[in-house]
């Protein structure tokens, strides 16, 4: 998850209260479609299903796309990235038992300097219906940008995002090519998603 923009109305999310994120993790639970999602996403990686490959999961909540990627990717160490407190809290929890092979940052995406502590260089980095909370194209243009910075060589970003609901998919495509991708691949829909190779 990420900070609100502090010009939009907050309401709309309030990561730091135990009783919004228990009741928002129920909805996310339940909700069918989000498993076949990721693993749609997550099928685009370019590494064979063993590999060691190291991971950055953005935004990544509770863990609901650092468990499709474990499941995978059994052998990929994990670095689970988020705003909240007691999401990263609830993750540690589901997680307790990989041990370090799924390790947590605190961090705002707002924060230009948010990448610095998400450690890397990663083979890939992940996000799932995250990158949108920031509202705007611009901060979400800055972290596609730092994301950019923190894969190898030959690295994939993949994201699956709400794309049309902050100027469509072609913008972001553009947004991840002027950001330094080499190749763009996605996919339109509610949500769609984004493969870009550094």
């Amino acid at each position: 998850m990420t900070q609100q923009n502090p010009n939009f109305n907050s309401v709309d999310h309030d990561w730091h209260d135990e009783k919004y994120v228990a009741d928002w993790i129920a909805r996310d639970v339940a909700r069918p479609e989000r498993q076949p999602l990721l693993a749609e996403m997550l099928a685009l990686a370019p590494f064979a299903k063993d590999a060691p490959i190291a991971v950055l999961d953005v935004g990544g909540g509770n863990g609901q796309v650092t468990e499709a990627l474990l499941k995978a990717f059994p052998n990929a160490k994990v670095t689970l990235q988020d705003y909240s407190q007691l999401m990263v809290d609830e993750a540690r929890k589901r997680f307790a038992k990989y041990g370090d092979q799924v390790t947590y940052v605190i961090s705002d995406l707002y924060d230009s300097n948010w990448a610095k502590s998400a450690g890397g260089p990663f083979d890939m980095v992940v996000s799932g219906i995250a990158i949108h909370n920031l509202r705007e194209m611009e901060p979400i243009g800055a972290v596609y940008g730092a994301i950019h910075g923190l894969l190898k060589p030959g690295g994939v970003f993949l994201n699956a995002d709400h794309f049309a609901n902050y100027g469509g998919i072609d913008r972001h495509v553009e947004e991840l090519r002027r950001r330094g991708y080499a190749k763009v691949d996605a996919k339109d829909g509610r949500p769609g998603i984004a493969a870009a190779y550094k």
